[in-house]
């Protein structure tokens, strides 16, 4: 793959990183304290200056000359919307298998490795189904398939639900995670290839950081938050009680995720000045790529 570069040197904007650390390690401090201990001096500081530095982030990076994040790449509607997808679909990822695989550890008796084998259909499917995927979403736009992958895996998740104590692994965990991995597979490829193709090559570097950053944090808050919305806390039983109601949650963000993408993300497959149309630019097909940031 030949290099790409912006073709200017830059300093790393240390005082944006600097804030977005400081206010991510403030505000999710206190999600994952106070459900368990409660509102603490330690953490309303933590909240307090976490909030601050977030809510300072937009206008430093405004006024810095080499930001971390530029912020035109946000005047981008098909970005936008793909991190949003990202965002909830993300969220509901994280959250749900990490609820998962404590549910089957301490509600059916699984061991660890077991936990984590029984997960493992979706990895394999994700290995098989993916590049194809991306194929397909060359062919077709990426609004499709990142509006019926979430979906599907909003489905797999109302499944998921079904996992309790007594049940199978045949019966209600394995169609639950194949349903889920599918879901995933006709997401995840279209998303990726989405955001890098909304904004010009010199900023891929940028959109791609970016949209790790928002699946990362995405996970982070759902691990943090999902527990204490579906009512699981730190006495016994009380996850057995309240899986449930946290797959069901998880089920609604894929749905809202599927729903952004439907409402935001075009077919078309390049933004203007990055290919042309009417050349092949290595496809199986001639490019007719249009400008999806309009």
């Amino acid at each position: 793959v030949p290099e790409s570069r912006r073709g200017d040197d830059q300093r790393l904007d240390l005082v944006g990183a600097a804030l977005v650390t400081v206010g991510l390690v403030g505000v999710v401090f206190p999600l994952i304290e106070v459900p368990a201990h409660g509102w603490s001096a330690l953490t309303i500081v933590s909240a307090l200056l976490g909030a601050t530095a977030l809510s300072a982030l937009v206008p430093v990076e405004h006024r810095q000359q080499a930001p971390m994040v530029p912020l035109e790449v946000f005047r981008s509607r098909q970005f936008v919307g793909a991190n949003l997808a990202t965002l909830a679909v993300y969220a509901a990822l994280s959250g749900a298998l990490f609820l998962l695989a404590l549910q089957l550890q301490t509600s059916l008796g699984y061991s660890a490795l077991e936990a984590g084998a029984a997960l493992l259909p979706i990895t394999v499917i994700m290995l098989l189904l993916s590049p194809r995927m991306g194929a397909i979403s060359e062919r077709i736009g990426p609004r499709l398939p990142m509006t019926v992958g979430p979906l599907v895996a909003g489905a797999g998740l109302v499944l998921m639900a079904r996992v309790e104590p007594g049940v199978g692994y045949g019966g209600a965990v394995l169609p639950a995670v194949l349903v889920f991995g599918l879901g995933l597979s006709l997401t995840v490829a279209p998303l990726t290839s989405t955001v890098l193709a909304s904004v010009p090559d010199s900023q891929a570097g940028v959109a791609s950081g970016t949209n790790n950053a928002v699946a990362r944090v995405a996970g982070l808050l759902a691990v943090a938050t999902l527990p204490a919305a579906a009512g699981i806390g730190q006495r016994a039983g009380s996850l057995s009680d309240g899986f449930d109601r946290a797959m069901l949650i998880a089920a609604v963000l894929c749905a809202v995720g599927g729903a952004v993408s439907a409402l935001t993300i075009t077919t078309a497959r390049r933004v203007r000045n990055q290919v042309q149309p009417g050349i092949n630019h290595g496809c199986a097909h001639p490019c007719t790529c249009l400008d999806d940031a309009a």
